[in-house]
Parts: C-alpha cells; structure tokens; sequence
C-alpha cells in the first residue's frame, strides 16, 4: 500500500537497500529480530485480485479535516515461494488518478518483511521500506521519512484479515511517535483467488 506524497531526503534505491536511513528508537520494536514466529506466508492473505475503498486525508499534519473518497483495484501474485510480494494497484477519484506498486520482501534471518512502494508517476522507489511482521494477526510496519518538508515516522498497520476482507491504515507521527495521524485508510474484499507471478489468475 502507498507512502503518498513521502520522500526519503537524498535516498535513492541503493541508498534504502543499504540501510541509509535509519528508523529510530521509537520504533526500534517493530524492527527488532523476531525470537519465535516464522512470518513467511504471513502476507498470503493478500494474494488474489481485490477491489477497495479508499478514504484519504489532506493535509494530515496541518490540522486537516477533509476526507477524499477514491475507489480503487489490486492484484497480487507471489515470487520465491512466498518469500517475495508483488502488489499493482489502480485507484481513482475526486480528479485523482494513481498507479501503484508494492514490492514486499522477506528476510528470514529477521522474519521480518520489508515493503517498497513505487508509482508510474514516479518510476522509483517512493523512499525507505517500512519494515515489520505480524503478530497476533495484526502488521505493523514503521519507516523513518519526510513528509511536506518535515521529519515523520510512518506507520502501515494490517488488521481485521479474514479470507475475502482485509483492513489497512498509513499513519503519519511528527513528533517521535507518540501519537499519529491516519492519512490513508482503505477497506478491501476479494474478488478472485491468488496465484504466482508466472501467470493464470487473476
């Protein structure tokens, strides 16, 4: 899902991979090493084609209040047995029109996933990854980034998963995490199964 509108000052894809901008202790957890949980197929859920509702603030950390509603549809295959994600998203509305693309990737020595996203506008890797995993069938994944000219953490948290339905919000914190805005939210409800990258449905 998108980082709309964030930029990592001065990182280009070399630069992310090779871990130049750094998350801060505040969200030190979420990118820890995970003792116990092999978080591999945590994100099969999202394999399939989807369609979603999309509720977008402007503004979020300006004291905005006005909530954009767009429409949009997702298709994710799998690479590497599960260990890699690629996610192509289309959403629309209010005169808006993106194209998206969400790369995950997971590390076993971490069990931790890392997730990249792009646009056509764009044509590069949108920033850092937000990093994380799942527990207790909820995702947290945090990045440290800039938003408007202004240092933030960013925070994508999946939650209320079940087979056909899925709940996603992207949160926005400028003041070290202690609290958070929500700027993206998007419910979403399958409307075909999953399948690899090598092609067949959806």
């Amino acid at each position: 899902m998108p980082r709309i509108g964030l930029v990592c000052a001065g990182a280009v894809f070399g630069a992310v991979m090779a871990g130049s901008c750094s998350v801060p202790a505040s969200a030190e957890p979420a990118v820890q090493r995970s003792a116990a949980h092999d978080g591999q197929h945590d994100f099969d859920f999202e394999l399939g084609a989807w369609k979603f509702r999309v509720r977008k603030l402007a503004n979020a950390l300006s004291g905005g209040h006005r909530w954009v509603e767009l429409d949009g549809t997702t298709k994710t295959c799998k690479l590497w047995n599960g260990r890699a994600q690629i996610e192509q998203m289309e959403v629309s509305g209010a005169g808006q029109s993106i194209e998206g693309m969400t790369l995950r990737l997971y590390d076993p020595q971490t069990r931790q996933w890392s997730l990249y996203w792009a646009t056509s506008k764009g044509g590069t890797i949108g920033g850092p990854p937000n990093i994380g995993e799942f527990r207790n069938g909820i995702g947290e994944f945090y990045a440290d980034d800039t938003y408007e000219g202004r240092h933030v953490l960013i925070r994508y948290v999946w939650s209320r998963i079940t087979p056909d339905s899925a709940h996603f919000e992207q949160s926005l914190s400028d003041d070290g995490g202690r609290t958070w805005v929500a700027n993206w939210v998007t419910d979403q409800w399958r409307v075909a199964p999953g399948t690899d990258c090598a092609g067949g449905a959806p």
